[in-house]
């Protein structure tokens, strides 16, 4: 109940006496915008029959079969409605998408813009909470609409600004370079936004006010966007994150520094054991290696190490824990995470599906577990961004290289 009367009173606010100018505005005093018209995306042709012929030559172990589940432009982060009724899917782009599989057949048979009454600004961060709100994180803005599983039929929405524009990073911070933010609920019912930092390694007098304000690093905040605290600190760009299921341990990804050579600096997945733990940027550009701007000098901070390193600059992005029952017992808890493929490597790496195992005492091994997206001609054919398990214990795989969502299942 605390959270819907806090959105009832965000929506009474923006009612107030003041002439709605605003969709916005209009929505939150539960007016109707005059907006009629969906962009929708045609589902099947020659497009999907396109994709169709790549995934037969995606590589993965033995009882495991990937198929396309929606065509979807520049599809990123997902998030599956606690009813499993509709796929919401950001991009980094103007637009959330509303993925519908009506029939129930696990293939996706409509594909419509959400909430078209709303300007979306980067909106590549989304996630539900188990009650049924939708979190939308943007390059600047962090919205909450209540029953958009349902309220998604219509053009017009319940539209609840938690942290206005304008005010999740200062305005002179803004930036067209590491926007991608991640939005995620952890097991204490607060919002954990990642904030990346928009430099190739962030410069000397900027560092004070990133502490600060938690760019470069992981912030969490209560659903309804009060007590905001910075709760993880050297980060360079995160993209994925999730909770143990066990534990409850924040683990991310990190994008690490460009620039340094083909082989160097790996890329991260991370494991945080407590709040105000430090990653190591800018003294570190992944792993131990040290940066070239910050090099011989004393770091002033105790650092974590990576929980696992990946090959340089695959781009980890997307993550999720599996806790699903299809996959064999070995995948019980290991982290399934999207590797968007280098853009700056004599040869490209990554492009594929990652599992992290991790041992009883917290030791992380990664290895590959979906791959050929990166074709024999060093071209790209796909560029996973997000995974994301479904109630069946299947997992989804975005792409928006290829705009496309994969399913992939397994049977013996």
């Amino acid at each position: 109940m605390k959270h819907l009367l806090s959105a009832a009173a965000a929506c009474a606010i923006l009612a107030g006496p003041a002439i709605a100018q605003t969709n916005l505005e209009k929505l939150g005093a539960f007016k109707v915008t005059g907006t009629k018209e969906y962009t929708y995306v045609e589902q099947g042709g020659a497009a999907a029959d396109s994709i169709r012929d790549v995934l037969t030559r995606i590589k993965m172990p033995a009882g495991f079969k990937i198929e396309l589940y929606a065509l979807v432009p520049d599809a990123r982060h997902m998030a599956m409605a606690p009813q499993g009724t509709v796929l919401f899917v950001g991009t980094k782009k103007t637009k959330v998408w509303a993925v519908m599989d009506r029939d129930r057949n696990y293939v996706a048979d409509e594909v419509k813009d959400f909430a078209p009454s709303l300007e979306f600004d980067v909106p590549n961060g989304v996630a539900f909470s188990k009650d049924g709100f939708l979190f939308i994180a943007e390059r600047n803005r962090v919205m909450m609409y209540p029953a958009a599983e349902f309220f998604h039929e219509s053009p017009d929405v319940v539209a609840v600004p938690i942290v206005p524009q304008g005010t999740l990073i200062p305005v002179d911070e803004e930036s067209y370079n590491h926007t991608a933010r991640i939005v995620k609920i952890g097991p204490d019912d607060k919002l954990y936004i990642s904030l990346g930092q928009p430099f190739n390694v962030s410069p000397p007098e900027k560092l004070d006010l990133y502490r600060e304000t938690g760019i470069g690093g992981i912030i969490r905040m209560n659903r309804d966007g009060t007590n905001r605290e910075v709760y993880t600190y050297g980060v360079r760009n995160s993209v994925g994150h999730d909770f143990h299921p066990v534990t409850g341990e924040l683990w991310f990804t990190d994008n690490q520094v460009d620039g340094m050579g083909d082989d160097i600096p790996p890329g991260e997945i991370n494991h945080q054991t407590e709040m105000g733990q430090h990653f190591g940027h800018p003294w570190y550009g992944g792993g131990s290696v040290r940066t070239a701007e910050y090099a011989g000098q004393e770091v002033p901070y105790e650092v974590v190490m990576p929980a696992s390193e990946t090959v340089a600059h695959a781009a980890d992005l997307g993550m999720t824990f599996y806790t699903g029952k299809m996959f064999p017992a070995k995948y019980q808890n290991a982290i399934f995470s999207a590797q968007h493929g280098s853009w700056n490597r004599t040869t490209p790496v990554g492009a594929r599906v990652m599992v992290t195992f991790i041992d009883g005492e917290g030791n992380a091994t990664t290895e590959p577990f979906a791959e050929g997206w990166l074709n024999e001609n060093g071209e790209y054919d796909g560029r996973p961004v997000d995974v994301m398990q479904m109630k069946d214990g299947s997992i989804l795989v975005s792409d928006d290289f290829a705009n496309a969502i994969y399913r992939i299942t397994y049977s013996e």
